[in-house]
């Protein structure tokens, strides 16, 4: 029987200003992510909504494309007095993010919208901008004292990419801690407001089953996947500058892969389960020049079709520089040098214009003896994998051996899953409702702390020298729609081991 979702308490009180109050994340996003809160009582009577953007707009039209942007993407009939309730509280500020008047305008509209809502002087800041503002914008709110309240918190939340490469992390997390201390940062990660993402630390400290079981001396290895169909499509501006690595590694990946190896941290809490994963990082093998060419894989998509769509060159599409060597799959194997992973390797892999969406975290158990069915008709035992699934469905598989029917011993691999929407009540959601609910409560359990960032980077950072040294040098090619390049099968079979198959979505 399906269960219905724990409520929570309402968030504090509190004026949320969106820079980029007119751009695409706000209107598919944000504001759906908005209404289901507002749906599901978790917004305070007194929150309000402060758009920042340099478009001339009125209070009205920002509304107009607020309600546009419920209507499209809230993936329900929206609720009019919802609606009603949530664009009252909608006004709009015009301005340059690097004008020290768009500041002072603010700070206007920010006491006006505190005392026509009770007085709360609670404030969050989300930075729904391109990467070149976030450092303008933090240093104009530190100049204009809007950083912090005697009377009410200050909050900034910071969109991903959190830098290009070590250095420009580092930097950037300098000039955003010379304004806002590091418990007033939350550097969002969509992933992880996933249901199935959270559900990885109920599954492994909440189970003894598996717990007992996390570890060398049981698991051979772990694949982390996160496959798209879609293409560059109209990002070529920005993707050819970025490329897969940067663009899903350091963040999606890598957050997928501390929350599966980090230890158990001492309490379900923000600084607890952060230092852990900051700790798991730090463990990570940095790469030396040698093993980036031969442990990390980049390949680029050429023509080909995805689910029977011709899909054209990546080269070919708009705005990619002729002969671009820029990598849209990259596949990287790690190792963790502590007590419980020694001698796991850890594989991961992205990449666009694949054959299959798929995005799922694949723990591969060791083979056990196989003496004792060596005079039976079968030729080697199934692959023992635990297979959690973020998307296309949100699920937990086990896959094991298990005798056929009929008179004589036969074994033959099964599979046993748990679906989300077989068992709970799925309603609609963008991925943002439980972190921006953690944002306004001031719970950054979820979110990246410096730390966590710049070990990230340090990983990747020998492979980035690499491939700027010698941009055309080992780039793959793979047909779109396909597995990816056959270079990454190389890499595992090296290993005596092997990619489980986008393709196919029931394995």
């Amino acid at each position: 029987m399906a269960k219905n979702q724990t409520p929570g308490r309402p968030a504090d009180p509190c004026t949320l200003v969106i820079f980029g109050a007119s751009g695409d994340l706000t209107r598919r996003l944000l504001m759906p992510t908005l209404y289901h809160l507002a749906a599901g009582g978790m917004l305070a009577d007194r929150f309000s909504v402060i758009g920042v953007a340099r478009s001339e707009l009125s209070d009205d039209e920002l509304r107009r494309r607020a309600a546009d942007g419920i209507d499209t993407f809230a993936g329900v009939d929206p609720k009019q007095a919802t609606c009603a309730w949530l664009l009252d509280r909608l006004s709009y500020v015009a301005g340059a993010f690097d004008d020290a008047k768009t500041y002072r305008n603010l700070a206007a509209k920010i006491e006006a919208c505190g005392k026509a809502r009770g007085g709360s002087a609670n404030v969050l800041f989300y930075l729904a901008t391109p990467p070149a503002a976030f450092g303008p914008i933090i240093g104009h709110l530190g100049k204009a004292g809007l950083a912090r309240h005697a009377d009410g918190w200050r909050r900034v939340i910071i969109e991903k990419p959190f830098g290009t490469d070590l250095a420009s992390a580092q930097a950037l997390n300098a000039s955003i801690l010379a304004v806002f201390a590091e418990p007033q940062i939350y550097r969002i990660d969509h992933y992880l407001g996933k249901e199935t993402v959270q559900n990885i630390l109920a599954l492994r400290f909440a189970n003894g089953l598996f717990e007992s079981l996390w570890n060398r001396d049981r698991i051979d290895h772990v694949q982390i996947t996160v496959a798209e169909t879609l293409t560059v499509g109209t990002r070529g501006k920005f993707y050819d500058g970025v490329g897969a690595l940067r663009d899903m590694v350091p963040n999606h990946l890598f957050q997928l892969l501390s929350l599966v190896a980090m230890e158990p941290p001492a309490r379900l809490d923000a600084e607890s389960v952060r230092a852990e994963k900051a700790k798991l990082l730090r463990a990570v093998q940095l790469f030396t020049p040698e093993s980036a060419m031969h442990e990390a894989v980049r390949g680029q998509y050429a023509a080909g079709a995805v689910e029977g769509k011709k899909i054209d060159a990546y080269r070919r599409a708009p705005d990619i520089a002729p002969g671009s060597a820029t990598e849209t799959y990259v596949a990287l194997r790690l190792a963790i040098d502590n007590w419980r992973w020694a001698g796991v390797p850890f594989y991961l892999r992205t990449g666009k214009a694949l054959g299959a969406r798929c995005t799922e975290v694949a723990i591969k158990f060791k083979e056990a003896p196989f003496t004792l069915f060596r005079d039976t008709p079968v030729a080697q035992l199934a692959e023992n994998f635990v297979v959690i699934r973020i998307q296309p469905d949100e699920s937990i598989a086990l896959q094991f051996n298990a005798k056929v029917p009929g008179p004589r011993l036969v074994l033959d691999g099964v599979r046993m899953d748990f679906n989300y929407r077989d068992y709970f009540d799925a309603v609609p959601t963008t991925g943002y409702e439980t972190l921006i609910y953690d944002c306004m409560i001031g719970d950054n359990t979820l979110f990246q702390q410096a730390e966590e960032v710049e070990a990230a980077w340090r990983i990747v950072q020998a492979v980035l020298d690499d491939w700027r040294e010698a941009p055309a040098r080992d780039l793959a090619l793979y047909p779109a729609g396909s597995e990816g390049p056959p270079e990454a099968e190389d890499m595992l079979a090296r290993d005596g081991r092997q990619w489980r198959p986008i393709l196919r979505q029931s394995a």
